[in-house]
């Protein structure tokens, strides 16, 4: 062979790629699933095939050749889904940019254009390879012809490779043959009659002994008896549906090999195509594909060069010009010995402080606090990104003047994964710069401004110009050039986003709840949680005999030992050797997902006690080992806790995540008592009541749900007495259980099949259950409901104090993604709702422990108490003993009084010398 041809069918796998990945939207609103799926499975054929030459074929309508012969070809498919009808032109639009051929023809299928360039390059002695997901291209597998078709599955893609000997053993004819068998079989998406009464089986069999259908017609005598007579009534249908399946491959189309030769993909287009549409690993591939080949980079906005500042004289002069101004955009790094400052004046003043010998590290920081300390008290609006990360070492420790604009990117869009400087340049500014990838690669940002590479790999090609001395000055200058970014961005962007915010109504959630909050969880992650060592090892070491003991007692119910963390060793034992019901074979063996194995416990015993080893050795990896690696010298761990990640607004928790320690098993449980108060300190744990119950019942204005809150009943027995019909004093135990089970359900935009399978019941008892609920409680019905119509009219849904959440799911054209949807736009007003109301609370709780009233103001000296942690509804206090009774009555009613709503919030205050004992 003296080529290699890759062959894509353009519609075949952006339609795979758009329903085997979950819906994804830009900024802008644009779906992208689909083009980013397609470039995902392209760029991995690319790599596996090492293919030269690259062609990729479209449909350009319904209407060919095909259905004039019979018009009802194709006829049975539904309308391609809009949100993937927009995203045909992007692909488009990036493969031209790629300057990869787009090949189209009149009254043809893709499918033909593909089959008529495999066989004529096979004739040129070149070797090909075609993408397609569609199966009708296995009829092209030929010695040099290769049909390659991924399958995506939870947004993984696999790629199976098809010669005619594959065709064989999956099908069992051959390639050829299969076009004879399909039109026996017919093809429901192709709406390809076929022969009425003949299946696959039936097509297979006559196919393997007669080869064709013609073949098979002159032999009709031999056809099988339940076959013959409807092959001798409707030979006419099967030759006609076998050339509606027969690839043309003599299309009258205009190519040749060499316009399809991979070169320049890899450009500065292109690259700024990936950017617009937000694409940031595989803009990532670009930018490195280009520095490979010495390629310029794509035109990115030119930021004002940073003036470097390494003398304090001049730095004090700078820092004196900069007070004469209305804003600053700043950020500040400092690390040991090493400090770095970024300072933006306007548009083209901009600057780089950065520590050196005459300019120490200490006076550096000294110096820069000043400026922050003077310019907020004069009333100088300071912009930053990514403010808690720089609190450590900001000599400044609380002032609303300081404005974090990565959060209010974040409230105006809480979908995105990122919300770094170049997505705001781009969202906010209109500007394409270079993200930090681009300019350091993995390199620490200080280190790197300082010349230290801490990754082999340069990140970017000019790095490698000269000797290492050079690469150092470059990298240096590149780290510089990224610092002034994170000061001139958000302080060219303030302007819009503060706009934005206040069009959306969201201007005082950003400054009064999500900018104090900076603080708040700063003090938390500095105090951080102190850890019994020595009770964590024990706990470790009990685990340790549980998982030794279960594991012996499944070894010796299934009679053999096996590997009970292998999912295929696990599913043979199951399903073949212990003969299971309910297996799913899959083509990696057996699903043992906890759902599967969830169904079975109840009836073997064994499978109990799997999801039981499963259970202990997760609390064994995970917490009772992995917690170990987070204590830091002081013997406490200071997790990270994140205002920027979940779309409803909670707050979460990393490094560890301390706030899925689960609490439902005894041996969970368990896992509370390591952690401890500090010596002498007692903990105090405040916990919301029912917060979620509670603000439904605000929300949806529903009296009897009001009422019963009041009246202080017992919510989950008065719903059982409502929903089962019983006096209040008949409830039982299974009542109440199911009565809270719909309780929370109807929280979270519960469907009655989710209810059955939580309550192991029918589906249809589940709506029943879920129909009275809402005949009690119609308030409650009519809120839902409107939440779901004011979602769709509008895109998002809001929470008491005005946080949106945008629902993009809604105009889907996919009834599974709608439904979801629907329950987001239910349970987001409720749940965002209780965010808001924790993070008030957190805010005015931690400022009275720093003795600061709401609006910052010192009255008294900080206590000697701090939060070091917050859990859902939760927070845990170290408390000093003698401001036990002090703190204990103030977070309970500074907590309660967090919000105004027609339900009072109810807040349980415990206490204990470590965690566990506080519940």
């Amino acid at each position: 062979m003296q080529g290699k041809l890759l062959l894509i069918d353009g519609h075949s796998i952006l339609s795979r790629a758009f329903y085997g990945i979950p819906m994804l939207t830009s900024s802008r609103g644009i779906h992208t699933n689909a083009v980013y799926g397609f470039l995902n499975i392209l760029f991995k054929v690319i790599d596996e095939e090492q293919a030269d030459h690259l062609a990729v074929a479209f449909d350009l309508s319904r209407h060919t050749f095909r259905t004039e012969l019979f018009s009802g070809y194709k006829g049975t498919r539904k309308e391609m889904p809009e949100e993937l009808r927009e995203q045909v032109p992007i692909i488009q639009e990036i493969l031209k940019a790629m300057n990869i051929p787009i090949l189209t023809m009149e009254q043809y299928e893709a499918d033909d254009i593909l089959g008529t360039i495999a066989k004529r390059s096979q004739k040129e002695g070149i070797s090909v390879t075609v993408l397609s997901g569609d199966r009708d291209l296995l009829q092209l597998a030929d010695e040099d012809i290769k049909i390659s078709i991924p399958k995506t599955s939870k947004g993984r893609t696999e790629v199976f490779q098809y010669y005619p000997e594959d065709v064989k053993a999956e099908w069992g004819v051959t390639p050829l043959e299969f076009i004879d068998m399909k039109g026996l079989m017919g093809d429901s998406s192709d709406n390809i009659p076929g022969v009425p009464s003949i299946g696959e089986k039936t097509a297979r069999t006559i196919i393997q002994q007669f080869h064709s259908i013609e073949n098979a017609y002159a032999h009709i005598d031999e056809v099988p008896k339940r076959a013959q007579k409807a092959l001798a009534e409707h030979y006419d249908m099967a030759q006609l549906s076998k050339k509606l399946a027969t690839i043309i491959t003599e299309v009258p189309i205009d190519f040749t090999y060499e316009q399809a030769a991979v070169a320049d993909m890899y450009n500065e287009k292109a690259l700024e195509l990936m950017k617009q549409y937000e694409f940031k690993t595989i803009a990532a591939r670009f930018s490195a594909k280009m520095e490979e080949k010495g390629a310029s980079k794509a035109q990115e906005e030119k930021l004002p060069s940073p003036k470097l500042v390494t003398d304090p004289f001049l730095g004090a002069v700078a820092l004196k010009d900069a007070l004469l101004e209305k804003a600053l955009g700043f950020f500040l790094l400092s690390e040991k010995e090493r400090t770095a400052f970024a300072l933006c004046l306007s548009r083209d003043r901009l600057y780089v402080f950065r520590s050196s010998e005459d300019y120490p590290a200490d006076r550096l920081l000294q110096d820069a606090g000043e400026l922050l300390s003077e310019a907020a008290r004069k009333g100088l609006e300071l912009c930053t990104l990514n403010l808690k990360e720089q609190l450590p070492y900001l000599p400044i420790r609380r002032s609303s003047r300081i404005l974090d604009l990565s959060i209010a990117a974040y409230l105006l869009n809480p979908l995105k994964d990122s919300y770094d400087q170049e997505d705001i340049a781009r969202d906010y500014l209109g500007l394409q710069v270079p993200g930090a990838g681009e300019l350091i690669g993995k390199n620490d940002l200080l280190k790197a401004l300082f010349g230290e590479a801490t990754e082999k790999k340069k990140a970017r090609k000019e790095d490698t110009a000269e000797g290492p001395g050079e690469r150092e000055t470059a990298l240096s200058e590149h780290a510089a050039s990224l610092l002034a970014q994170l000061a001139y961005i958000p302080l060219m962007a303030k302007k819009e986003l503060l706009r934005q915010l206040k069009d959306k109504g969201m201007e005082r959630l950003f400054k009064e709840v999500e900018m104090p909050l900076c603080y708040s969880l700063s003090d938390m992650e500095r105090e951080g949680i102190r850890v019994d060592e020595n009770a964590l090892s024990e706990y470790a070491e009990l685990l340790k005999k549980q998982i030794d003991a279960v594991e012996a007692e499944i070894f010796a119910e299934t009679g053999e030992r096996f590997n009970l963390n292998s999912p295929q060793q696990l599913g043979t034992v199951l399903f073949e050797k212990l003969g299971m019901k309910g297996g799913k074979k899959t083509k990696t063996g057996y699903s043992t997902a906890a759902d599967v194995l969830q169904k079975l416990a109840p009836e073997y015993p064994v499978v109990e006690k799997i999801l039981r080893y499963r259970a202990l050795s997760k609390l064994y990896s995970t917490y009772a080992v992995g917690l170990s690696a987070f204590i830091s010298g002081d013997g406490r761990i200071h997790g990270t806790f994140n205002q920027t990640i979940t779309a409803t607004g909670r707050i979460s928790s990393t490094d560890p995540n301390l706030q899925n320690i689960p609490v439902r098993t005894e041996e969970g449980k368990e896992l509370r008592k390591v952690f401890i108060p500090a010596e002498g300190h007692t903990f105090v744990d405040a916990d919301y009541s029912q917060v979620e119950l509670r603000i439904l019942a605000a929300l949806s204005g529903d009296e009897k749900l009001i009422n019963a809150y009041r009246d202080a009943v017992d919510i989950h027995a008065l719903t059982a007495s409502e929903v089962f019909h019983v006096p209040l004093s008949d409830v039982t135990p299974e009542m109440r259980r199911n009565a809270k089970a719909v309780n929370f359900g109807i929280v979270y935009g519960i469907s009655a099949y989710g209810l059955g399978e939580g309550l192991s019941i029918s589906q249809k008892e589940a709506k029943g259950y879920i129909n009275k609920y809402f005949e009690t409680y119609p308030g409650v019905k009519k809120f839902l409901d409107d939440q779901v119509a004011h979602a769709k009219e509008n895109g998002f849904v809001r929470t008491f104090f005005g946080r949106i959440r945008p629902i993009p799911e809604l105009s889907s054209s996919n009834f599974m993604q709608r439904s979801f949807g629907e329950r987001v736009a239910m349970n987001s007003p409720i749940q965002g709702t209780a965010a808001d109301i924790m993070k008030i609370a957190m805010n005015r709780v931690n400022m009275a422990l720093s003795g600061l009233t709401p609006e910052g103001e010192r009255i008294r000296e900080p206590m000697k108490s701090h939060i070091v942690l917050q859990v859902h509804d939760e927070l845990l206090i170290e408390t000093a003993p003698e401001e036990l009774a002090e703190v204990k009555a103030m977070v309970k009613k500074l907590m309660e009084e967090a919000a105004e709503l027609s339900v009072k919030l109810a807040v349980d205050v415990q206490s204990g010398d470590n965690w566990y004992d506080c519940h």
